[in-house]
């Protein structure tokens, strides 16, 4: 098994394992009461959320190395609570990621140098708050999936050889919000990306991770 491989492994156990743990203030929600005065629960207020963020992306660069490695995603996202439990996002964000140049896509070829891939990131994700509409200590647990489009700048040393182009992907996510005020929340989660990857002669199916963390503000409309 190689290092990359390890790593994607290693993204999506982390992953299923924050949503696991996550779950159990959602099982308390339902299982301990307390006086209105001493609740640990508060109400989330409902509307709109806009939320700038971070993102350290962790490729793999596929079988061959060839697509992005590490880098960071810098964008924002929007957010529409429909419900106590559901809620809908809209992510946009850009990055300079890393990526290998081959000579060419063979058991022989040969890396020749490393090269800035511009990764631009359109995404449409549904979220589950796991504590419904309130926090439990100021804290919102949530899962969630997404589906986007990721689409690169042409790379002029790649001679050719390997093109990322236009990827639709599917990211599964766990996260946690901490709600500092009633309008204003750190949000963090990791992610996992599927997406396929397209040779001249072959194709793949590649994870890569995805760590985010941002600040999110609350309005109505």
């Amino acid at each position: 098994m190689g290092v990359w491989e390890r790593v994607g492994r290693r993204s999506v156990t982390l992953t299923v394992t924050l949503a696991l743990a996550l779950l159990a203030p959602g099982a308390l929600l339902a299982q301990v009461g307390h006086p209105p005065g001493k609740s640990p629960y508060r109400d989330i207020r409902k509307g709109h959320t806009f939320t700038p963020f971070a993102a350290f992306f962790a490729g793999d660069g596929g079988r061959f190395g060839v697509a992005p490695h590490d880098g960071w995603v810098y964008g924002f996202r929007y957010d529409i609570r429909t419900g106590s439990t559901v809620q809908m996002g809209l992510l946009l964000g850009y990055g300079q990621l890393e990526r290998l140049i081959l000579d060419s896509l063979v058991a022989e070829g040969q890396v020749t140098g490393t090269a800035d891939q511009s990764t631009t990131f359109v995404e449409a994700d549904l979220q589950l708050n796991l504590t419904g509409g309130k926090t439990w200590n100021r804290l919102a647990p949530f899962i969630g999936a997404g589906i986007g489009l990721a689409w690169a700048e042409d790379t002029p040393a790649d001679r050719g050889v390997f093109e990322l182009g236009t990827r639709f992907y599917f990211a599964p996510h766990a996260g946690l919000r901490l709600f500092l005020t009633d309008r204003f929340h750190l949000r963090g989660d990791a992610r996992v990306m599927f997406w396929k990857l397209n040779y001249p002669n072959s194709s793949e199916w590649d994870t890569s991770g995805w760590y985010q963390a941002g600040l999110g503000f609350g309005f109505s409309l």
